[in-house]
């Protein structure tokens, strides 16, 4: 009876401790396989039908065959593995475009893998850092067997002790090495070029150019070598790069929004938002118009357009030989035009080499007095023209040229030379005839 008392007083106390607290127990598995971390945990809408997922950047059963898991309450959606272990996991959306659906940011070792729709879209690489000039000398003399592997050890744990560039991994790798292992890595390594690169340490993400939910952000990412990038959404550049140690938003003095940074060498920078300011870009608004994400009222198919869709179907093959015959046709009287420009010298380009000119006429008014201007150029690569002269052919009975004669100047070529002269009609009927330019 004692048992079963105290049995009675615990379950009691527990219903009494759920119904106090301030959260409800929705699920709870213990078995449930997760192994990660908060940075490497997101929510997001990734199908845009209103219900959030969960998406895990799972590290794997002692850091053993990592994967990206997206649930769904406490059931698996999808699980695919990744190529290195997460470090950050960040949602975001990259364009205006409908439907507005985010995408995924996992960041691992130097690299971002960008997921759209739960599958690989892009990666993005950390540019590389420039080695330390005494290890790059170093291994130069070991590539022309100037220094034995010994002496090269000695050497590149005296610069690890005291610069302040650190060593590339290939370094690092030798310097982990038995004595009776250097000398074939130094043989395998030593004509690669030496690489250091860092490593994200954390990531989020940053709001473009609005402030509101649904607007583009862009990736921020934390390196192991105290850097900050700004990652564009669209093209992945690196926006901006800050060698920053620390930063701290909020109120300072009598300003709400201020920002502060402290760098690698021990500057101070302090940035105070202006009250005015409006994150929206001065060449206007930002991505497509919102037209293009308007549906259009497409019609629906009248009796008209598929008893034409039939023809079209039925009759293909003589459509397109009366198509080829046109076009045939069109191409005769273009060549029998170009024939007859060149026999009455109305050709714009001379087709002899030993005067190479190009000719174009504009005529500019509505009448009676026109403007005619003749645009004149050398065609030829390096030989300049001399002493042309210009003569406007006419009818006297319909025109009236105030000067229909030109000494034309040193031709130089690839320039344009314009002439101009005013030409009148004299016709009160309206009759037009051609002024030939010799």
């Amino acid at each position: 009876m004692a048992a079963a008392s105290s049995s009675d007083s615990d379950s009691g106390r527990a219903e009494s401790n759920e119904a106090s607290s301030k959260w409800l127990d929705a699920h709870y598995d213990p078995m449930a396989n997760i192994h990660t971390f908060s940075a490497c945990l997101a929510l997001a809408d990734l199908h845009g039908d209103g219900e959030y997922k969960l998406v895990v950047g799972d590290l794997g059963p002692g850091g053993q065959h990592p994967c990206l898991k997206v649930l769904k309450g406490p059931t698996v959606l999808t699980e695919s593995p990744l190529p290195a272990l997460p470090a950050a996991a960040a949602t975001f959306l990259m364009e205006q475009h409908e439907p507005r659906t985010p995408a995924l940011g996992l960041a691992s070792g130097p690299c971002v893998y960008v997921y759209k729709n739960l599958r690989p879209y892009f990666k993005f690489s950390l540019p590389p850092l420039p080695p330390n000039p005494l290890e790059q000398d170093l291994w130069n003399q070991a590539k022309e067997d100037r220094i034995d592997p010994l002496t090269l050890k000695e050497m590149l744990e005296g610069i690890r002790e005291k610069a302040e560039v650190p060593l590339s991994v290939q370094s690092l790798r030798f310097l982990q090495l038995e004595l009776s292992e250097m000398e074939a890595f130094v043989s395998q390594h030593k004509s690669k070029s030496i690489k250091r690169q860092t490593v994200i340490t954390t990531m989020t993400t940053l709001k473009k150019n609005l402030a509101d939910e649904d607007a583009v952000s862009c990736l921020v990412l934390g390196t192991e070598n105290k850097e900050l990038l700004v990652l564009d959404p669209e093209a992945f550049t690196i926006l901006t790069k800050d060698a920053v140690t620390s930063l701290c938003f909020g109120r300072y003095g009598r300003e709400d929004n201020t920002l502060i940074m402290t760098t690698r060498g021990g500057g101070l920078i302090i940035k105070i938002l202006k009250r005015t300011a409006v994150f929206v870009e001065a060449g206007g608004e930002v991505g497509p118009p919102p037209a293009q994400a308007m549906k259009l009222s497409v019609p629906r198919k009248t009796r008209l357009y598929v008893d034409q869709t039939l023809r079209e179907r039925e009759a293909g093959t003589a459509m397109h030989r009366a198509f080829q015959t046109d076009l045939y046709l069109l191409r005769l009287r273009a060549a029998r035009a170009y024939v007859q420009a060149l026999e009455s010298s109305l050709n714009p380009v001379s087709v002899t080499a030993r005067e190479p000119l190009k000719l174009h006429a504009v005529v500019q008014g509505l009448g009676p007095t026109f403007k005619l201007t003749l645009h004149l150029q050398n065609t030829s690569a390096a030989r300049p023209i001399l002493g042309l002269l210009v003569c406007f052919l006419y009818n006297e009975v319909l025109y009236a040229l105030p000067r229909a004669f030109f000494k034309v100047p040193l031709l130089v070529p690839g320039l344009s030379y314009p002439l101009e002269t005013f030409v009148e009609s004299l016709s009160d009927k309206g009759i037009s005839d051609i002024i030939k330019v010799s």
